[in-house]
């Protein structure tokens, strides 16, 4: 497994995971209520930061194993390089971005139909979650299968 297919993997996870606890948290708060009340700024942003530390970490822990096993081609210069995986990159970038364009409808929808900034917010987040799966599932199809 390259360390960019590792990477994909730390990418995924965390991105699943992280959205799991924020609809858990939030589920939990709404006890019965109407989701739209329940206070989700607060831990939106501290999912998102911590998503962003776990997959900066996770990198990391990725790049060092990566390193340690050799199984990163590099030219002389130390560079990275491998035409396979910068074009499994591009496709699976490619698809993620027309998923979230597509995705961005929703919340557009919604704030022209004036609903509440909790949905609004929320149909974003999913978006991005939606763009990433999408993309980070298809890249780990092209290293499985051949692009």
């Amino acid at each position: 497994m390259s360390y960019e297919e590792r990477g994909l993997w730390v990418n995924l996870t965390v991105t699943v995971g992280t959205y799991a606890a924020y609809v858990a948290i939030i589920l939990g708060r709404a006890d019965g209520a109407a989701l739209a009340g329940v206070p989700y700024v607060a831990t939106l942003l501290w999912l998102i930061g911590i998503a962003v530390v776990v997959n900066i970490v996770g990198r990391i822990v990725v790049e060092i194993v990566g390193a340690v096993a050799r199984e990163i081609t590099r030219t002389p210069d130390g560079t990275r390089v491998d035409a396979r995986d910068k074009e499994i990159n591009r496709f699976g970038e490619y698809v993620g971005g027309v998923v979230l364009g597509v995705a961005m409808v929703v919340p557009f929808g919604l704030a022209l139909a004036d609903v509440d900034q909790f949905w609004i917010a929320n149909a974003i987040y999913v978006g991005f979650v939606l763009s990433t799966c999408v993309s980070s599932v298809l890249k780990l199809i092209a290293y499985r299968r051949g692009f």
